[in-house]
């Protein structure tokens, strides 16, 4: 079972890659298999989209739904104690989803059709769909909590880890 998550964040006038990344970079990994890449728009080269997969190496979506909780519990600490407020703009794109299928396109020439799978082990469309509003309230939950830890850190003018204040 794997997760994907991709978020699109753009840059304020002034503010550069290195100052999102020395905010953003966790001080506390997630631990779990988790790997996160960040992305420069082609287009736009102020938007920054991280995208981050997780899971794999078997486990169930149980399993999968209690690692989540903990990495989302992590990453709150981590975006309440390092904000971006100053240095994203405040519309930011999130995607959240559990990976259905698995391809390697690597090879040139003909491929032969597959059904889907993740890891070698088939998957079914009708389960995903129930698995992933699960995950939706999961993610509900934690974004409700975000919101609400963001709201009280700018009433209290609480500094970043660094000691600096973010807007």
């Amino acid at each position: 079972m794997k997760f994907i998550t991709v978020i699109h964040r753009r840059l304020r006038e002034g503010k550069t890659f290195d100052d999102y990344r020395k905010a953003w970079f966790h001080a506390t990994g997630f631990g779990a298999p988790t790997t996160m890449y960040t992305v420069v728009n082609a287009f736009d080269p102020r938007e920054l989209i991280s995208v981050a997969i997780g899971g794999g190496g078997g486990g169930d979506f149980e399993e999968m739904k209690s690692k989540m909780k903990s990495i989302l519990e992590i990453d709150l600490k981590e975006r309440n104690a390092s904000p971006l407020d100053d240095i994203v703009e405040a519309s930011i794109v999130r995607h959240f989803g559990l990976v259905i299928a698995e391809d390697d396109f690597s090879s040139a020439g003909h491929l032969q059709y597959v059904a889907p799978s993740v890891d070698g082990v088939k998957t079914d469309y009708g389960e995903f769909v129930k698995m992933s509003a699960e995950l939706a309230e999961l993610l509900a939950e934690a974004a409700q909590k975000r919101d609400r830890l963001t709201e009280e850190r700018k009433k209290k003018g609480k500094k970043r880890r660094d000691g600096s204040m973010p807007l």
